[in-house]
């Protein structure tokens, strides 16, 4: 009797297990997968060029007449005001020059007038009087060019600015052309970038001519710049051996922190037409290559390499690898391998897009 009672306990333990195990293989095969198409649509993307930043004026200061640097009024770094002396070169020489022909000049009219007095008596000829003034005007004339002379001993900064370093120091010889230093204006920045052809191309066909385009400057310490450039300038042609074409935004910079010769990254808005754009959660990557899993016409899932163009947020451009009518499977990928058959839920991409906050896995 107790056999009876043991058997008949593990064939209803047996049945129970075996119910259950049925149960779960038919709610695992009821799981339906979310599965969603790629879209087509006209977007704008953000797209980064490498930037050199140049002070809207930036000069070299030379020496203008040979001799000694006698003093140096400023320091490096140093913002100067328009005007302002900078440097003195010995003047010496200058000054003798110049008191030379202010001497001859004098003399040369003290001639003309005694000249001109006979001349009006009658007592010299009219040609006399002629050769006196020429004389005169010619003394005048030198004694100008001293003062030019000495006035190039001294060198003055011909706008605001900031000084950069000095290349010679006080008590130096220098020779008319020397590099002294240069000088700065960093008012304003031209920053300036290489755009590709094909990207130029979309640029023009978008933006309007009465427009100027905005751009930000990310800067080397990867912080925003505090204040946005516009786009003014185009240069005339393309570089053949690159295929790209520099563009230069101009920014503001009230506060001074960029400088002539820093380094940043531009972030220009650049028009993509048609677009194929798919969720970022649709994808995964092997070896640095993104792959997606697409349902076939029998519900199987294939793995396919894509190509990106562009990132933006949650959302990825592809290049190539898909079509509007490709069927991808959007969530679960990690629950799910290649050939294996699924069931789906198509969800429509507008109403994908529209609820998107997903994000790669």
């Amino acid at each position: 009797m107790k056999k009876i009672l043991m058997l008949t306990g593990l064939c209803a333990l047996l049945c129970s297990i075996g119910c259950t195990s049925k149960k779960e293989e038919e709610k695992e095969e009821q799981v339906k997968f979310l599965v969603t198409n790629p879209i087509k649509k006209d977007t704008l993307i953000t797209k980064d060029y490498v930037s050199q930043i140049h002070s809207i004026r930036h000069i070299e200061l030379r020496a203008q007449e040979r001799g000694y640097l006698e003093k140096i009024y400023v320091d490096e770094g140093q913002f100067v005001k328009k005007g302002q002396l900078l440097f003195q070169i010995m003047p010496k020489l200058y000054q003798a020059e110049m008191q030379k022909a202010a001497a001859e000049a004098s003399f040369a009219e003290i001639e003309y007038k005694n000249t001109k007095r006979l001349a009006d008596k009658n007592v010299v000829a009219p040609n006399e009087l002629a050769m006196a003034k020429a004389k005169y005007d010619k003394a005048k004339a030198e004694l100008s060019l001293t003062q030019v002379h000495l006035g190039f001993t001294e060198i003055r900064a011909p706008f605001d600015g900031i000084i950069d370093r000095f290349h010679v120091r006080q008590g130096s010889l220098v020779d008319e052309g020397d590099l002294l230093t240069n000088l700065s204006d960093n008012s304003k920045m031209w920053v300036y970038y290489n755009v590709p052809e094909a990207e130029y191309l979309d640029y023009k066909a978008k933006v309007n001519s009465n427009s100027a385009p905005t751009v930000n400057l990310l800067m080397a310490n990867n912080k925003m710049f505090d204040y946005t450039g516009v786009v003014e300038t185009i240069e005339g042609e393309f570089n053949n051996e690159t295929g790209n074409i520099a563009f230069r935004a101009t920014f503001p910079n009230p506060k001074g922190l960029l400088r002539h010769g820093e380094t940043g990254n531009i972030k220009m808005g650049v028009p993509l037409k048609n677009a194929i754009l798919i969720p970022q959660k649709a994808t995964f990557e092997v070896l640095d290559k993104k792959y997606v899993y697409v349902v076939d016409k029998d519900n199987v899932l294939r793995s396919r390499e894509i190509v990106l163009g562009a990132e933006l947020p949650h959302l990825f451009v592809v290049k190539s690898g898909l079509s509007t009518n490709d069927k991808v499977l959007l969530e679960g990928i990690r629950l799910v391998k290649e050939n294996e058959k699924i069931d789906y839920k198509l969800a429509k991409p507008e109403y994908v897009m529209s609820h998107l906050e997903l994000y790669a896995e």
